[in-house]
């Protein structure tokens, strides 16, 4: 299954690592896919701050807030990329809960307070939890199935599945399980792209315009008992990233005229 799909991922890796990734080097390709990821993975829980907003908030810090957001959002934002800063310096860590609930604690620890008070950052929930229109099962009962979903997870990624095939389907189920208080969605898509690093895979950017699918697709893993169409997603959206940044390139590369 996804022959079809790995493929051509593999294609355009190949492609987008010559002419993009190794081109710009190591570490200003990691400042600007910091920026993008933290920037769309922030919106697509709420967050108002554009790219823009992102990149100097990033170069600044706290001392220079953008016009119109709120300090809460220059937290949330500021806490994660801590998480993500956390997650590049350790790519070596096993995927184990310790690490999951070191990202955890990263990404809420100045928000949580605020949003779940008596919540404690990078603990599970004591609660039952609920996030939009859905409503999660027994808290108890889903936490104590993570520990069998890192081990297997972490077995996958021995055995050598394909990154993004296992990115995918342990985000699914970890959302699935939902075990923090606050953070899941950002601590889950951080996650996934430890999978990806620690493989020199690209970063998985899932935008704020592709939300709905997304979440449609997170949603079908109850509805329908399957996450083939949250993997498709996956490599839906990151061939079309590496696309569109390889399009971008030869569209800038070409000499303009001003006469």
């Amino acid at each position: 299954m996804f022959e079809k799909e790995i493929e051509e991922y593999e294609s355009v890796r190949l492609e987008y690592q010559q002419k993009i990734a190794d081109r710009m080097g190591r570490k200003q390709w990691m400042e600007y896919n910091e920026i993008l990821f933290s920037a769309h993975s922030c919106a697509i829980e709420g967050n108002s701050f554009t790219v823009d907003d992102t990149r100097i908030l990033r170069e600044q810090g706290m001392a220079m807030i953008p016009v119109g957001r709120s300090l809460l959002e220059c937290t949330e934002m500021a806490d994660h990329f801590r998480a993500f800063d956390y997650m590049v310096s350790h790519l070596d860590h096993s995927f184990d809960e310790a690490l999951l609930k070191e990202v955890n604690r990263l990404v809420t620890e100045h928000t949580l307070s605020y949003r779940a008070p008596g919540a404690i950052a990078g603990e599970y929930t004591t609660e039952d939890m609920a996030a939009g229109d859905t409503v999660f099962g027994d808290h108890e009962t889903l936490i104590a199935r993570v520990p069998q979903l890192m081990a297997s997870t972490q077995k996958a990624i021995d055995d050598g599945q394909h990154p993004l095939v296992v990115a995918a389907k342990w985000h699914g189920y970890y959302e699935y399980l939902h075990p923090f208080r606050d953070g899941n969605g950002r601590t889950g898509r951080l996650l996934s792209n430890f999978i990806l690093l620690r493989a020199d895979h690209p970063i998985q950017i899932i935008r704020l315009e592709d939300r709905s699918e997304y979440i449609s697709a997170l949603k079908q893993i109850r509805t329908e008992g399957t996450d083939e169409h949250l993997v498709a997603f996956f490599f839906k959206t990151a061939i079309s990233r590496m696309k569109g940044e390889l399009a971008q390139k030869r569209k800038n590369s070409l000499p303009t005229l001003f006469f």
